[in-house]
């Protein structure tokens, strides 16, 4: 049996997605998981709250990397420039648990409990970096607007890596924020 904590949740976290891929997420217990990674239910619990949420575990990570990053852009930047930077700033994380995102998209668009979840996961986002603008000084509602636009762009731009890998993500987020630029411009 396992002792390292962080090598716990990797088994966890593996055991799920290879049975939720085999059986769908329906059919998949907690007990199920536990045992697939060689450790008892009540370790799974100390380690996840939920079954839904093995699968959403570098939410965390991602969080502090974006809402330091935008912290760290140079005063002045414009709102979504600093996220744009922010964004950036993921890519080495993004690339890092790109097999385990490419295996586990499918079980999530087959599954509306994993949906529901991702949905509030990105919300949980949105909000972290629309207090990471407000602390740069950006207003309320503005914050929140360039927070919800910004991420939804980031993921566009994610989307487009997947389907395009003769250009590395960082090509995609630019043309992305290249995209929303031309299209605020077009309200002009």
């Amino acid at each position: 049996m396992p002792r390292n904590a962080d090598e716990v949740r990797l088994r966890l976290q593996e055991a799920a997605l290879e049975l939720y891929l085999e059986r769908g997420y329906d059919k998949t217990t907690t007990g199920d998981i536990a045992a697939q990674a060689g450790v008892t239910e009540r370790t799974f619990f100390r380690h996840f709250a939920d079954k839904r949420e093995v699968f959403f575990d570098g939410e965390a990570e991602l969080r502090e990397l974006l809402t330091g990053a935008v912290a760290a852009v140079p005063a002045g930047t414009k709102p979504l420039a600093a996220l744009r930077a922010a964004f950036h700033e993921t890519v080495v994380l993004i690339e890092r648990h790109l097999p385990v995102t490419e295996r586990r998209a499918p079980v999530i668009a087959a599954t509306p409990a994993l949906q529901e979840r991702a949905l509030a996961k990105s919300a949980s986002l949105v909000a972290a970096l629309a207090d990471a603008l407000r602390a740069r000084g950006v207003t309320g509602q503005l914050a929140a607007l360039c927070a919800q636009v910004g991420m939804d762009t980031y993921a566009n731009a994610i989307r487009r890596w997947h389907a395009d890998r003769t250009q590395d993500l960082h090509a995609h987020l630019d043309r992305a924020f290249t995209d929303l630029r031309l299209a605020t411009n077009a309200l002009k």
